[in-house]
């Protein structure tokens, strides 16, 4: 296999690991910002949770767009 197809593996598999291990906590910080209406600054990581997802999403379908463009 090539280097190309192992990063582009490991990419979304250690990603998605991720996002699935840090939902839990982004769901109590949702819930806590919900209640303090008042704190903006208790929704800030959950912003940055989002805006990180999209954009390991968005990478992740360059690299399988990439990886296509190279093995056909």
């Amino acid at each position: 296999m090539n280097l190309l197809l192992w990063i582009t593996v490991g990419f979304i598999v250690i990603g998605l690991f991720v996002l699935i291990s840090m939902k839990k906590g982004m769901e109590e910080r949702v819930a806590f910002a919900i209640e303090n209406k008042d704190d903006t600054e208790a929704a800030k990581p959950v912003v940055w949770w989002i805006a990180g997802a999209t954009i390991w999403g968005i990478v992740s379908v360059l690299f399988i767009v990439w990886s296509f463009s190279v093995y056909v």
